[in-house]
């Protein structure tokens, strides 16, 4: 009956993920492609329809998309992005949010609209790097000038909270957590070493005769290395998703560029073909859409703090890197989307009892506001500058 009820369930979110693209696409929606995943999940979820049963094998699916998701975010980050001027600009800018974040968490708490501070915080400085790669690589702007500085901010995004997830929200003494984190690191640069000491020419024949035939070795040793480093994470008490991320930067640090234009549409079509949609539909079904319609100010107050903690100081800090203001205003409106990780932090500190489902809800209802408005207006504002990748190709210093 259990399986019966599993495949049942995954039959809906299949349906889900193979119908929204082919809508959008049809009817030429000029929306994110997750806001419609997500819509989908609430709807067939067990707060409307219950179509869909969130059993612990939905889940662990649900993790393994959360998974690929940040590990194509690691995949995706160049070096230059988080080095040089656009690492440090990137670095002070989620620091400058971190800050704003703290500030605002403390007076809501006070206020008693809160209970929940270091979550809260942590939550308003992330920026949806995984979600928004696919629009800004399909606008043309990801090898631009624009989009390395976005790239470095996105990074930051996402890595910043992740280590302040597995730091400030695990159970453990906040030096215990910093000592099994950077044995987490040391243990992550030992398996980036490793492979590239054994890699020689008859390994690099083998892997790559794997490309063209079933044997596929090459993938088979990149998702060997995601599930070794979602497993550690999880183990050292670290939230998997920075196993994941470091996975994606390893595997493309490792990779020459020969392999990459043959792994990654593999690994896009894993994560995209369906675990991450997956991933999507089920944070929808589990999203407490009763408090959000009883208590919707509070939906539209996070809506708000999302661009004045993570995208009015983007907009302030980069006015000398990006000048023209419509791309400006363009790169802090992409800084202030948010949602996976708001995903992954609401469900860590609901699940350890520190987070209120009504406070959860609301944030992820704004994540998901701001993945439909904030990429909307953002590309209105890129319309108006006359930005084009080629006017902008240079790289920042």
């Amino acid at each position: 009956m259990g399986m019966h009820q599993d495949l049942a369930s995954l039959v809906v979110i299949s349906i889900g993920a193979a119908f929204v693209p082919l809508l959008v696409g049809l009817f030429r929606i000029r929306v994110a492609e997750v806001v419609f995943l997500l819509a989908f999940g609430i709807v067939a979820g067990p707060h409307v329809l219950n179509w869909i049963h969130i059993t612990e094998s939905v889940r662990l699916l649900s993790e393994l998309g959360l998974g690929l998701l940040f590990f194509l975010a690691g995949y995706e980050v160049e070096r230059r992005s988080v080095t040089g001027l656009s690492g440090k600009l990137a670095a002070l800018g989620w620091l400058l949010s971190l800050g704003v974040a703290s500030v605002v968490a403390v007076v809501a708490t006070r206020l008693g609209w809160i209970h929940d501070t270091i979550g809260v915080t942590i939550a308003l400085t992330t920026t949806a790097l995984g979600t928004l790669l696919p629009i800004v690589r399909d606008a043309n702007l990801l090898h631009t000038r624009f989009g390395q500085f976005f790239m470095g901010a996105g990074a930051w995004g996402e890595f910043g909270p992740i280590v302040a997830i597995a730091i400030l929200l695990g159970t453990k003494s906040k030096f215990f957590a910093l000592v099994t984190l950077l044995t987490f690191a040391l243990i992550a640069v030992i398996l980036w070493a490793i492979p590239a000491q054994l890699r020689n020419d008859r390994i690099n024949q083998v892997i790559a005769a794997g490309h063209k035939n079933s044997a596929q070795t090459g993938l088979r040793l990149t998702i060997l290395l995601l599930l070794v480093l979602l497993s550690l994470a999880s183990g050292f008490g670290i939230d998997a998703v920075l196993g994941a991320f470091v996975a994606g930067v390893i595997v493309r640090r490792l990779l020459p560029d020969s392999e990459d234009s043959i792994l990654r549409p593999k690994m896009e079509a894993l994560a995209f073909g369906f675990f991450v949609p997956l991933f999507f539909i089920v944070s929808g079904a589990n999203l407490d859409i009763q408090s959000i319609a009883q208590h919707p100010l509070r939906l539209l107050l996070f809506f708000a703090l999302l661009l004045v903690v993570r995208g009015i100081p983007q907009y302030l800090l980069y006015a000398k890197a990006l000048p023209q203001r419509q791309q400006r205003k363009a790169f802090a409106l992409l800084c202030a989307t948010a949602l996976p990780l708001l995903v992954a932090i609401t469900q860590l500190q609901v699940t350890a009892g520190e987070m209120r489902p009504e406070t959860a809800a609301a944030l992820v209802g704004a994540g998901a506001l701001s993945v439909l408005v904030f990429p909307l207006a953002a590309s209105a504002q890129l319309r108006k500058s006359s930005m084009t990748p080629a006017a902008h190709a240079g790289q920042p210093h």
